[in-house]
């Protein structure tokens, strides 16, 4: 064992900003629906305060709530906790630590309360997926290194600071990989903001995922910094914690095995995707056509679906296709997009699957894992790893050894919430996913990049496949800011000195990825 130590710490929590009087606020809000005019904090009585506030909120008007938002700053956070409570939702803002660019040379997780046999097991366990880690960061560096070269043009003739740049690139490449064997216990940091309602949600709701005595400390925490600037805020309006056996997620059957038995049937649907289109909106050309045509006030002689259409998906034609702002949402015509739904069926791992969460207008049904927990290692291999034997076998031990030591703690009575740290990034899940168009070819845009995440990026091009196919018209213009940006507006790439060194808009959707 190398010589490592675990450093880990209580969640730090601090409110970076806040409304001097929220609760003031909200009121005041509620007055001004009742109003000619725009009512001020200042005017709030204490009678109003007892009798408006409850009033709205029993009510279920909520949006009074929503005016505040709370900006927390979060370190010595797990990424389960992330992954599980703080990023299962769409209504919050979050910048996030990266894996992907930041190094991890030391080993910092979460520690649940563990002692005796069961503390060792678990902080060895860490000890060692970090080794991990260090290991497959060196081996990959090469690879990468190799592949940058072509990419990149790497010439013998090239200045220093050229070649330092490009190698400052392969590491990065070969640590966004390594990644995939760092625990979802490991230590994140972020800011992350909510508004008011959302506050009481996730107090109300810290013990429906799978991280309840880490979510009880976090969201604690948030409570209790939000109370001290306004204790009204709390106090005169909410709703207890839910305890665990009020939560009907816990009624539902619990199967009679392991989790392994599912994992392998939904493998079987996916057929060797990463994602299938599991459901669509079978009359969707025809439906947003007619959207067009109800926007704009025309009949079909005068606009028929494909002119529709292609004018609202035509990046040539439509500038908002290729808007630095993404203002999609703001024009009246892509808000046609809304009225076509599609469903997917996906499998990605813990770390690819926490992006892919940040897409918070195309939702998924992702699973409880300690209700779909698996007894046997299962996980996501990337591709960088697979074409380096020695790599394959560091990995492959890391991924035995973390299922190896998440059993042994079950097997010492360790509840399932806590024995889960140990698994790794590279832990596969699977989900059903759904979205509108108009968010969909958003994320596609994104997702479709060569410097997208690999597993995103392969999903993304499932999905994009399968649409061309079931709806030609409304697939046609798909792909990435340069393949859209291609002879309309310059520069075609928007990843600027991090172009990936393809011309992928001459050959998309068939450019080959490498890295």
């Amino acid at each position: 064992m190398p010589a490592l130590a675990l450093a880990t710490a209580a969640p730090k929590v601090t409110l970076r900003s806040s409304p001097a009087v929220p609760y003031d606020g909200a009121i005041a809000a509620a007055r001004t629906c009742y109003s000619p005019r725009v009512i001020e904090r200042s005017e709030i009585t204490d009678k109003q305060r007892d009798s408006i506030g409850p009033l709205t909120f029993e009510g279920g008007h909520h949006t009074v709530f929503q005016h505040a938002h709370f900006e927390f700053g979060l370190e010595n956070i797990s990424r389960q906790l992330v992954w599980s409570i703080l990023h299962s939702y769409p209504f919050y803002n979050s910048e996030q630590s990266s894996q992907r660019y930041v190094k991890l040379s030391e080993p910092r997780a979460f520690v649940p309360p563990l002692s005796g046999e069961a503390l060792d097991v678990y902080e060895q366990a860490i000890l060692r997926a970090w080794d991990a880690y260090a290991r497959l960061s060196a081996l990959l560096k090469d690879d990468a290194w190799a592949i940058l070269k072509q990419l990149r043009y790497v010439r013998p003739t090239n200045t220093a600071a050229r070649l330092k740049t490009v190698e400052r690139e392969a590491e990065k490449k070969a640590i966004e990989t390594a990644r995939y064997v760092i625990p979802i216990g490991a230590f994140t940091s972020m800011v992350h903001t909510v508004s008011g309602i959302v506050l009481h949600r996730l107090h109300r709701m810290l013990n429906a995922g799978d991280v309840p005595y880490e979510a009880a400390m976090v969201i604690g925490a948030m409570v209790d910094l939000v109370r001290e600037v306004d204790p009204m805020f709390f106090d005169k309006v909410g709703l207890d914690t839910l305890g665990r056996e009020a939560l009907p997620e816990l009624a539902f059957p619990v199967t009679r095995g392991s989790g392994d038995a599912y994992a392998a049937e939904f493998d079987r649907r996916l057929g060797g995707r990463v994602s299938r289109l599991r459901d669509w909106s079978a009359g969707a050309e025809r439906v947003v056509a007619d959207a067009v045509r109800a926007t704009f006030g025309l009949t079909t002689a005068e606009l028929d679906d494909a002119e529709a259409i292609d004018r609202v998906m035509n990046p040539a034609r439509n500038p908002y296709r290729v808007d630095m702002l993404d203002v999609a949402y703001h024009s009246p015509m892509m808000r046609t997009l809304h009225h076509a739904t599609y469903v997917f069926e996906k499998r990605l791992s813990h770390t690819a699957d926490s992006q892919d969460q940040r897409h918070r207008m195309v939702p998924a049904s992702r699973p409880m894992m300690t209700l779909a927990d698996t007894a046997a290692p299962d996980y996501v291999t990337p591709r960088l790893i697979r074409q380096n034997r020695e790599a394959l076998a560091v990995y492959e031990q890391a991924m035995a050894d973390a299922w190896t030591a998440k059993n042994r703690l079950l097997a010492l009575g360790v509840p399932l919430e806590h024995a889960l740290y140990v698994v790794p990034n590279a832990k596969a899940l699977r989900l059903v996913e759904s979205g509108s168009f108009i968010a969909l070819q958003h994320k596609w845009t994104l997702r479709t990049c060569f410097n997208a995440q690999e597993e995103i990026y392969l999903a993304s091009m499932d999905e994009i496949s399968q649409v061309r196919d079931v709806h030609p018209q409304l697939g046609r213009y798909l792909g990435p800011p340069c393949v859209l940006r291609n002879r309309i507006v310059s520069p075609r790439c928007t990843e600027g000195t991090h172009f990936c060194g393809v011309p992928v808009w001459q050959s998309f959707p068939n450019a080959e990825r490498r890295l």
